[in-house]
């Protein structure tokens, strides 16, 4: 640890260890940007918490090349389903899949997994070299000046002409439990620093929504519950009693309840016993419990100046359909190539207004989402009394009391839109960003589609190779015609150019001699249905897009 009085000099800082945060760190890292990590916990989660990282986030995952080692860790695809019962003895009521984890779908390479937090976060942490720091707490923003680099090392002051602009963020720290402090220089803080995030209070930054929803428990136990689970697997069993949730593949589970008014006096193994149900005679052995709340909010920006929020600091998601975690993940794929940009030089810093303009209105939209799957939910259990046969018995399958399109929200997790000025409408107009256009399908509904602003439609290219593998740490141009392309000087920008079989071109809408420009993110920049003019600095350039959409003047250079 530096002395108490010194500066440490890095180009972002990241609040937040979690595995929004994580993400965040292997990303940047990607792009040869210097991180710190800071988390004021002194460990990683010990708690299992989110669980479901969808089909969408195991596509990020599989770009970073953690995606095998993330379902190795995993449960098995038929996990990917949702019970309902009475008791955890009893007949399913009712039975859902969680689409694009119980199984392949053809619109992606990936498929998702039913996991732990705590299974999830060392694979992350594992997955970058850049430094982190435990039992470290952010305690004060402060906006500053930043001498260019060499100056500092040089001893020469600030170039002029840069006063009055705020050129860095001085971010104060306090070690726990020592109380050391210390100050951070960075060019950008990205905060994922959770739902309380301390960063969104320094702001003053609000939030609006329903709030805190509810006083939530969950107590992790051991039992050997395999007589009454194996033979019919899921990643939940929603009962009369709580939720039951097998924690791993080798054992362990979880109870998630309403908080008991007298929770610090409950019996625990006694109240786990009675929503096994009568038949399940085996004890629990109970190893923790934590309280919680469930909150539902969006915060009205999504950072300040050179602080930016990502995950449950800009957006408290309920875990109905297991949103949450998901979106925050999505949200540092779209932050971290602009951030970088920015930093390296060939993207100018107005590119990072589109971060809130393209993702707010997401956050909104899962909100609303996972509020409907609390709602439908909560009354769930079909009444037995209108579902028994006349003898009495009970069905082995009843009628689902909510629609199917629960855990079958494929609309939300592929077919997010954006519309803002990091997407061209045609070869060369930004679309006119709206806080209300991006959007996502509703529900179940995902039609892939290459336009402008939408994620690249998966296919492959070869057996395991999809179009989704041509991205990284660049810009992708797909194009049947690389030739007609290539010529096109692209510097200072990273730019890829991949052939596209032509049996795909339909899909993507384009013609022979076409091209789509893809985001890093994985979202299309622009389309030309047609070969490009032939002056490459023309308003149908390739680098006139670049410039554009990066928000860097085409006529100026631009230094990496």
């Amino acid at each position: 640890m530096p002395p108490a009085d010194a500066d440490v000099d890095v180009d972002v800082l990241i609040v937040g260890g979690g595995p929004v945060g994580l993400t965040a760190r292997a990303l940047l890292e990607r792009w040869g940007v210097r991180v710190l990590l800071v988390e004021k916990h002194r460990e990683l989660s010990p708690f299992p918490r989110s669980r479901l990282v969808n089909v969408r986030s195991m596509e990020i995952f599989r770009q970073l090349g953690l995606a095998a080692k993330i379902t190795d860790a995993a449960f098995a695809p038929e996990y990917g389903r949702i019970r309902f019962r009475d008791t955890l003895d009893g007949h399913d009521l009712a039975s859902a899949a969680m689409i694009g984890v119980n199984a392949p779908i053809p619109e992606s390479p990936a498929i998702g997994v039913v996991t732990s937090q705590d299974r999830l976060e060392p694979t992350l942490v594992a997955a970058a070299d850049g430094e982190i720091q435990f039992g470290v707490e952010l305690v004060g923003l402060a906006e500053g000046f930043e001498e260019p680099r060499e100056s500092r090392e040089s001893g020469e002051p600030r170039e002029s002409g840069e006063s009055g602009e705020s050129q860095c963020v001085v971010a104060s720290l306090v070690e726990r439990p020592s109380g050391a402090e210390r100050r951070v220089r960075a060019r950008y803080v990205l905060a994922a620093d959770g739902a309380n995030s301390t960063a969104r209070q320094l702001l003053g930054i609000g939030t609006v929504g329903p709030g805190a929803l509810a006083s939530i428990t969950t107590v992790v136990f051991d039992a050997d519950l395999r007589p009454w689970s194996a033979d019919r697997p899921a990643g939940v069993y929603l009962t009369g009693h709580g939720s039951l949730l097998p924690i791993y593949p080798e054992g362990g589970w979880a109870w998630i309840i309403p908080t008991p008014e007298d929770a610090e006096h409950a019996d625990w193994s006694g109240l786990v016993a009675h929503a096994l149900g009568t038949g399940v005679d085996v004890r629990a052995e109970v190893s923790r419990v934590q309280h919680w709340v469930m909150n539902a909010f969006i915060t009205e920006r999504f950072g300040h100046g050179r602080v930016l929020l990502a995950g449950d600091a800009a957006h408290a998601i309920p875990p109905a359909g297991g949103l949450g975690m998901n979106v925050g993940i999505a949200d540092v794929h779209n932050l971290c190539w602009k951030l970088a940009g920015v930093v390296q030089g060939w993207a100018g810093p107005r590119l990072l207004g589109t971060y809130e303009t393209e993702r707010r209105p997401v956050a909104h939209q899962n909100l609303d989402q996972a509020v409907v799957n609390a709602r439908l939910m909560s009354p769930t259990l079909p009444r037995r009394d209108e579902q028994l046969p006349a003898d009495g018995a009970a069905p082995a399958e009843a009628a689902a009391p909510w629609p199917e399109r629960y855990f079958a929200q494929l609309g939300l997790v592929l077919g997010v839109s954006y519309r803002s000025d990091a997407v061209l409408t045609d070869h060369s107009t930004p679309a006119e960003p709206s806080d209300g256009d991006t959007k996502a399908d509703s529900g179940t509904d995902y039609i892939p589609t290459a336009a402008p602003g939408h994620r690249l439609p998966h296919a492959w290219l070869s057996q395991d190779r999809s179009t989704l593998d041509t991205l990284g740490e660049w810009f992708t141009l797909l194009t049947p015609d690389p030739s007609a392309w290539e010529q096109h000087p692209t510097a200072p920008w990273p730019l890829h150019v991949e052939p596209l079989p032509r049996e795909h071109i339909d899909l993507y809408g384009i013609g022979p001699h076409g091209a789509l420009l893809v985001r890093p993110d994985g979202h299309v920049a622009a389309r030309w249905p047609d070969r490009p003019s032939g002056d490459a600095n023309s308003d149908s350039g390739l680098r006139h897009a670049l410039a554009t959409l990066t928000s860097s003047a085409p006529s100026e250079p631009v230094s990496r």
